[in-house]
């Protein structure tokens, strides 16, 4: 069965996926280069008082959340941001595809130190990517369907676009907080 692509006026019949791939691949591995040497205390640095982060609860870590989001958000940490990224985002989007949720963790659960959350933050980015892949061309063009509420309608390149943009502008707001984190205490000289 051969799925219908929508078309607009001057569109081309070039494939889109190998764009999006390479988009994506160029998005992680700047922020995985920008990742490295992330130590702890960085990881959960709160730049402003009442940053939300991941806190320890019980025995467990736990990301700050509430429902509906505060408008204006709060400024988040480097550990929210890698949980909304990997756990909330992309390990997400994948609960209700074929390939399945590729972390252990979920909802708010997630790592209150570095090193396992930039593992699963890895794992989920690799696994989302494999899903998109494994769609294929064609596949991208096909319905989320029912599961996604109303979302239904929407394609899966359009998720692939929204998780595009959701990994380049966290993978920035990360650089600058390790930026901010470098120069804390210091003043720029002109």
């Amino acid at each position: 069965m051969s799925v219908r692509c929508p078309t607009f006026p001057g569109m081309t019949a070039h494939a889109v996926l190998p764009v999006l791939l390479r988009g994506y691949d160029d998005a992680w591995e700047r922020l995985d280069r920008r990742l490295a040497g992330l130590g702890d205390e960085e990881y959960r640095w709160e730049p402003v008082s009442g940053a939300w982060t991941a806190r320890r609860v019980g025995d467990m870590w736990e990301v700050d959340r509430t429902r509906p989001d505060p408008d204006p958000a709060p400024v988040t940490t480097i550990a929210w941001r890698t949980w909304h990224l990997g756990s909330d985002c992309l390990a997400g989007y994948l609960d209700r595809s074929p390939a399945g949720r590729p972390v252990a963790v979920a909802g708010t659960q997630w790592h209150g130190t570095a090193e396992p959350a930039l593992r699963d933050l890895g794992t989920a980015v690799t696994a989302f990517r494999a899903a998109m892949t494994d769609l294929g061309e064609e596949g991208m063009w096909s319905l989320l369907g029912p599961s996604w509420g109303p979302y239904a309608e929407s394609r899966w390149a359009d998720l692939f676009v929204h998780a595009l943009d959701e990994l380049v502008h966290h993978a920035a707001e990360i650089a600058l907080l390790r930026d901010l984190y470098g120069w804390r205490g210091q003043t720029a000289s002109r």
